[in-house]
């Protein structure tokens, strides 16, 4: 698990970034958040400035353009071909939820731009869908920009805080200890996705 790790995050730094830069983009632009959450690439990202691999400020500043960039491309997607989108197959499974987002979108404008960052379902959808929507878009940038702004600083330090963590028990308590401490901290980031799933499954039903 270690030696898998040093392979992922020891690449050189512009792949790191480009791959943290694509996922995170992707994900709003063009729906890999239903695989992928973004999050999962921007902590990693994280880590990897920790390990010295990345400067901390280029993983930030990468995730957080990233982050607004593909949520302008999201809306402009939305805007433009909006009912193709919602009558595509990936997206069709998911009808109940996508009704549940445009609810709490109509409920609550541009602050459900913002809010709908820290859920990987309504981050995937909820551009396109504030596009379709035709929401302003001068109204929906600040929005955007302060998701990702906010988004962006507290998932990468995250990742920066977790890195340091797993090196500080690596060197007290020896390698094993540490992939002890690792375990349950990705086994804590999976159950806190899985929450984060229910209750965005729980607001759509609602």
């Amino acid at each position: 698990m270690t030696a898998f790790l040093d392979q992922v995050l020891g690449a050189a730094p512009w792949a790191v970034l480009l791959v943290v830069g694509l996922v995170v983009f992707a994900e709003d632009a063009l729906f890999v958040g239903f695989v992928l959450p973004g999050e999962t690439a921007a902590i990693l990202g994280g880590v990897a400035a920790h390990r010295g691999h990345v400067a901390f400020a280029a993983v930030l500043a990468v995730v957080i353009v990233a982050a607004i960039v593909g949520d302008s491309v999201g809306y402009e997607v939305g805007r433009l071909i909006g009912p193709r989108v919602l009558a595509s197959r990936i997206v069709a499974k998911r009808r109940e939820r996508i009704e549940g987002a445009q609810e709490f979108l109509a409920r609550r404008g541009g602050w459900a731009v913002l809010l709908g960052r820290w859920v990987a379902f309504f981050r995937a959808v909820m551009p396109a869908l504030a596009g379709l929507a035709r929401m302003p878009y001068h109204v929906f940038l600040p929005f955007n920009a302060a998701g990702g702004i906010i988004w962006g600083s507290v998932v990468v330090s995250v990742g920066y805080l977790a890195g340091a963590s797993y090196a500080a028990v690596e060197k007290k308590l020896g390698t094993d200890s540490a992939l002890v401490v690792l375990g349950i901290v990705l086994v804590g980031l999976l159950v806190w996705h899985l929450r984060k799933r229910f209750t965005s499954r729980r607001t759509a039903s609602e």
